[in-house]
């Protein structure tokens, strides 16, 4: 009978201590850390989820877009990973690991099955050009440029895309890539070092500007 009282009263303090938080913080959540405004999550605080959503939801449409290559299937990528967020509030595991490592995780799996469903391509318009010709003709270079390194990208296979992915544009040290992609720090760095490789072979004859970027690897 006294356990049951003692693990009443130890809840009830607990339930006191998160209304506290509530109440304390809820007028600048923006300063808090994810896991104070998950915990606020949890208890249905929707204007914590939505300053999570605000703190993350353009990194995450970043990797997405830069996975993907595709704007709608980015903002579908990223609207599905934080309506987890929102729908399995009650189950968050605190201490498991961190919400940005969870979030790249859910992005870059939802990626891979898009990546492996079948889909037709469509040419995108292209922008009109300007009148001055040399900002014209640097613009289209540097255009160039990136979508021959996108395209090589997004010839690689779906895990050596995302290692890249993560290492260059996020700037990611391998071992926290390796947490995200549920797998060791050794795996991703010969996941890299494939990518790198595969990614001179493409590009060697398009320019010494882009290869000049992986040769030293």
């Amino acid at each position: 009978m006294k356990k049951d009282l003692d693990a009443d009263e130890a809840q009830k303090a607990a339930d006191a201590r998160k209304a506290e938080i509530v109440k304390a913080k809820s007028l600048n959540l923006s300063t808090l850390p994810d896991e104070d405004l998950l915990e606020l999550i949890r208890q249905d605080n929707e204007t914590a989820f939505r300053t999570l959503v605000d703190r993350h939801v353009d990194r995450g449409y970043a990797v997405a877009y830069r996975i993907l290559r595709n704007a709608s299937d980015a903002e579908d990528v990223v609207q599905d990973a934080f309506l987890q967020v929102w729908t399995r509030r009650a189950v968050w595991q605190a201490g498991r690991a961190r919400f940005s490592t969870w979030l790249y995780r859910v992005i870059s799996n939802r990626c891979i099955d898009l990546l492996r469903r079948p889909r037709i391509e469509t040419m995108e318009t292209l922008p009109e050009l300007e009148d001055d010709r040399s900002d014209q003709m640097q613009s289209l270079a540097r255009q160039e440029a990136s979508d021959l390194l996108q395209e090589a990208m997004g010839k690689l296979p779906d895990q050596q895309r995302i290692a890249l992915v993560f290492s260059y544009t996020e700037n990611l040290s391998n071992g926290e890539i390796a947490e995200i992609m549920e797998t060791s720090i050794s795996a991703v760095e010969a996941l890299l070092k494939r990518g790198r490789q595969k990614l001179r072979h493409l590009l060697r004859n398009t320019g010494g500007e882009i290869l000049s970027t992986f040769t030293k690897y």
